[in-house]
């Protein structure tokens, strides 16, 4: 198992192994652990890649360096925790990977959270959404 399948899977034991309100308290302590935005992108925000599933407004941006890693950019608002800790906890086990790796993440990931009891359906939707663009713009990016 590589360190990156262990790191993912070590997260989803620790949702699953919390109450579904111990759940939520994760989630929101993973937004505030969100990294802000490299000046480059703040400066720029035309850069971003919005994800309209998401019911608040949350740009990202992947760069892939020379050595083939992934590099995620998120941008989201502060009154918007639990889409913040959705970018937080894939920000935490995405980036940095080497991009073929992160293509073979589970797309169920953010359902193996165990978060499906703790938020509505439609913002677990924004989570798989997030997970879809920054995938689609590695492939792209690895294809250029």
């Amino acid at each position: 198992m590589s360190s990156n399948q262990e790191t993912i899977q070590g997260l989803i034991q620790d949702f699953q192994g919390i109450g579904i309100k111990d759940r939520l308290m994760l989630l929101l302590e993973f937004s505030e652990n969100l990294p802000v935005l490299p000046p480059r992108y703040a400066e720029h925000p035309d850069l971003l890649e919005r994800v309209e599933e998401c019911q608040s407004p949350i740009f990202l941006f992947v760069e892939i360096d020379e050595s083939k890693h992934a590099h995620l950019f998120f941008s989201a608002p502060a009154e918007a925790p639990t889409t913040r800790g959705f970018a937080s906890i894939l920000h935490e086990v995405l980036d940095g990977l080497p991009a073929a790796e992160l293509l073979h993440v589970d797309d169920d990931f953010p359902n193996k959270l165990g978060l499906a009891e703790a938020v509505s359906p439609l913002r677990l939707n924004g989570m798989r959404a997030m997970l879809g663009r920054i995938k689609r713009q590695v492939r792209e990016k690895l294809a250029a």
